[in-house]
């Protein structure tokens, strides 16, 4: 929370889309959610990584940040330093950021697929002096729905499906606009669409870098009782879930599963600590760039299938599949006929 400042990831353009220089801006929003407190913004920088098919040695990145506050005071400074800020408890602020990427040859840059951003804030107050960041990733690569062509694909017993590509989602991205992008195209009547829950919840910003949790006992204890293969199985993984769940119930789950385990029966934590238990991806669960971060589970998922359904004409289900060939069904029409949660 930034003891107290959040910065939110934004809305962002794509202003520049030359064939070897990109530009993008984005206008993000610090709010200072204290009931009383007044808190400064010393400090703020950026960080960009560009993930490519090609190497990247004639490529570079510029990334500007500028203040846009009330009243433009202090005003904005043309060398790009950030003039130290005061935000009252319950009002906001925000900056402007302007990344350019290019190529120092001319070469085209249709190989970059995503860039990510770290925009990393000082906050000054009562607490004392604390750092914070906030991440993004923004996709600079999108397939063409035509050309992709899927093949149907028959599993043995079970009937057919067609892997439909995307391009790397992010939280600027729509559930409704990618159906209708990529999806729609090739459905017919009889088919159901399944949504996974991970991209679901990347495009509700349901994401968190390790960095921005600070990891209590209950979280380095509790952590333990996992098989190593699990997401709850470090102490980052395990605390945010109990900054979801809340400590207290964290705790009563991990009780009564170890009880419930010496008299052979498994699965009570998840049970007792909650539906988000299940559905939270650890680092390394995640396709890059989204391997470095922990991935919570989606929000307001029936809702979400209902209100598709409703706008596509399509059955659709939000599902929770593995390598390991299990399958979850978080929600899905309730006239289509199958289990859900």
């Amino acid at each position: 929370m930034g003891d107290g400042l959040v910065l939110t990831r934004g809305t962002w353009s794509w202003d520049v889309c030359e064939p070897s220089r990109y530009q993008l801006c984005g206008t993000m929003q610090f709010f200072n959610i204290t009931k009383r407190n007044e808190l400064f913004i010393p400090e703020v920088q950026g960080k960009v990584r560009i993930f490519s098919r090609d190497i990247l040695d004639d490529v570079s990145s510029k990334i500007q940040i500028i203040p846009v506050h009330p009243g433009e005071k202090p005003k904005k400074r043309c060398d790009g330093y950030w003039p130290a800020y005061i935000t009252r408890a319950g009002e906001s602020t925000a900056m402007q950021v302007i990344l350019d990427i290019q190529s120092s040859r001319g070469r085209q840059l249709h190989g970059l697929q995503a860039v990510r951003l770290e925009l990393e804030y000082v906050c000054y107050g009562p607490h004392g002096r604390s750092s914070h960041a906030q991440h993004l990733v923004l996709p600079l690569s999108f397939p063409p729905v035509v050309e992709s062509n899927p093949q149907w694909q028959e599993i043995k017993g079970l009937g057919y499906v067609m892997p439909i590509r995307t391009h790397l989602l992010s939280h600027l991205d729509d559930p409704l606009q990618v159906l209708q992008t990529y999806a729609l195209p090739h459905c017919k009547a009889g088919d159901m669409i399944a949504i996974g829950e991970t991209p679901l919840a990347i495009m509700q910003g349901r994401f968190r870098h390790p960095r921005g949790l600070q990891p209590g006992l209950v979280a380095k204890l509790a952590c333990r009782c996992f098989l190593p293969t699990s997401s709850l199985a470090t102490a980052c993984g395990m605390q945010s879930l109990i900054d979801i769940s809340g400590r207290l119930r964290v705790i009563v789950a991990v009780i009564i599963a170890v009880i419930a385990r010496l008299m052979g029966i498994r699965g009570m934590f998840y049970r007792i600590a909650g539906k988000q238990a299940r559905l939270i991806d650890d680092v390394s669960g995640t396709l890059p760039p989204y391997d470095q971060y922990i991935t919570l589970g989606p929000i307001h998922v029936q809702a979400t299938v209902d209100a598709l359904k409703a706008k596509t004409g399509c059955e659709v289900a939000v599902v929770d599949a593995n390598d390991l060939r299990q399958v979850q069904i978080l929600a899905c029409l309730k006239t289509a006929g199958i289990t859900w949660d």
